[in-house]
C-alpha cells in the first residue's frame, strides 16, 4: 500500500504546480468526512491502495507526497446543499428571525453566499424542507446543489459562535501552505447534529 504522510502545499502553489506537472501523480477523492480524518485508507482513481497520513484538514488541491515519493492531489467530493434563494424577495426582520429561530434549533451549519443561504442536507430533504416552508416567504425559491464541502467550513471565515462571543473578520479561509481562497461566503457553525 502506497502511503501520502507529507504535506506539499496546494496545487495553485507554483512551486508545487511545477511538481505535479513534471510527474506522474496520483489523484485522490474524499469525502467531507475522510477529509477532516489524520488517518485515512482509500484508493487512488487508478485503483491504487493508498493510505493518508496528515495531521490537518485536507482541502480539494492539496497535493501530498508518499513515501516513495509519487504525488498524491487530493479532489474533494461534493455534498449537496438545500439553498434558499432571497435575491428577489424582501424579507421582513420578523420572518427572517423566525427562520433562523427554527434552523437554528435544528443545530443545521449554514453558509451565505451573496443573497443565498445554503444548509447541508443532512436529514431527509423531506423534513429540511418542512422545517423552512411555514417559515419561507412565498417569493423565496429553493433548490439544491452540489457545493465543495468547504463551503461550510468555518475557518477564518465571519462566523458567529453559539456561545455569544460574536463576528469575527476573515472573508477568506487559509488551507496552509502560503495561500488563501476568498469564495464571497460567509459560514455559521450549528453545532453538533
Amino acid at each position: 500500500m502506497l502511503v501520502a504522510d507529507t504535506y506539499l502545499g496546494h496545487r495553485d502553489d507554483a512551486t508545487v504546480a511545477e511538481d505535479i506537472d513534471t510527474s506522474d501523480h496520483a489523484t485522490v477523492v474524499l469525502s467531507d468526512t475522510e477529509r477532516q480524518r489524520s488517518r485515512v485508507r482509500t484508493e487512488t482513481t487508478d485503483g491504487c491502495d493508498l493510505g493518508i497520513v496528515v495531521a490537518r484538514d485536507l482541502a480539494d488541491g492539496d497535493v501530498l507526497e508518499a513515501e516513495d515519493g509519487t504525488l498524491v492531489v487530493v479532489e474533494l467530493a461534493a455534498i449537496e446543499a438545500l439553498v434558499l434563494d432571497f435575491a428577489d424577495s424582501d424579507v421582513s426582520p420578523t420572518a427572517a428571525l423566525e427562520l433562523g429561530h427554527a434552523v437554528g434549533n435544528r443545530h443545521w451549519n449554514l453558509a451565505v453566499r451573496d443573497r443565498e443561504t445554503l444548509f447541508p442536507v443532512t436529514d431527509s430533504k423531506e423534513r429540511m424542507e418542512t422545517t423552512v416552508a411555514e417559515l419561507l416567504p412565498a417569493d423565496v425559491p429553493t433548490r439544491y446543489e452540489h457545493v465543495p464541502p468547504t463551503t461550510f467550513d468555518d475557518e477564518g471565515v465571519d462566523h458567529t459562535h453559539r456561545d455569544g462571543t460574536g463576528m469575527h473578520d476573515g472573508g477568506g479561509h487559509s488551507h496552509g501552505g502560503g495561500h488563501a481562497h476568498d469564495h464571497g461566503v460567509r459560514t455559521i457553525d450549528g453545532g453538533d447534529q
